[in-house]
């Protein structure tokens, strides 16, 4: 039997995941904490719902409350959506999320619960590899002042 973890046919390596679609208990508490705290653009408001992008892409993020309007956040223990990863295009930008995230007492988790990864990827030349040249999955600490005073010099829009 083949490993079942090995694609016969691999995906297209131009595949990239396009938003993600968030079930919230009150549209407007995230409302406010996606476009007033992270700075997303409302690109269209429904009565259950809202598109939200960075730079005016049709949406990277929608918000619903379709069977969540009142609800809890998941128990631990279950399946479901681990979090929501945001790539940010610079160093900086990512030190003023940062700044947005601390300033609004914020760590890492919407106001549903749902956990955030906000990142920026290095250049392909600088990912870590071993001495067969086969990359490295490594989580080195982050030096966060840093990251908060290059956010300050540049990072907002």
């Amino acid at each position: 039997m083949a490993d079942e973890t090995q694609a016969t046919q691999p995906i297209d390596p131009g595949v990239r995941i396009g938003h993600a679609h968030l079930k919230v208990s009150d549209l407007e508490r995230s409302l406010a904490f996606y476009c007033g705290v992270l700075g997303f653009d409302l690109m269209q408001r429904l009565p259950q719902m809202a598109f939200l992008s960075a730079g005016g892409y049709h949406h990277h993020l929608a918000l619903n409350t379709w069977e969540s309007r009142g609800g809890a956040p998941p128990p631990r223990g279950t399946t479901g959506l681990y979090h929501v990863a945001i790539l940010y295009p610079s160093r900086a930008a990512l030190g003023d999320a940062l700044r947005r995230l601390r300033d609004a007492g914020i760590y890492l988790h919407d106001p549903d619960g749902n956990g955030l990864e906000l990142y920026r990827d290095r250049p392909k030349e600088e990912w870590p590899r071993d001495p067969q040249g086969r990359l490295t999955m490594i989580s080195e600490p982050v030096d966060l002042e840093d990251l908060l005073r290059e956010g300050a010099r540049g990072g907002g829009r």
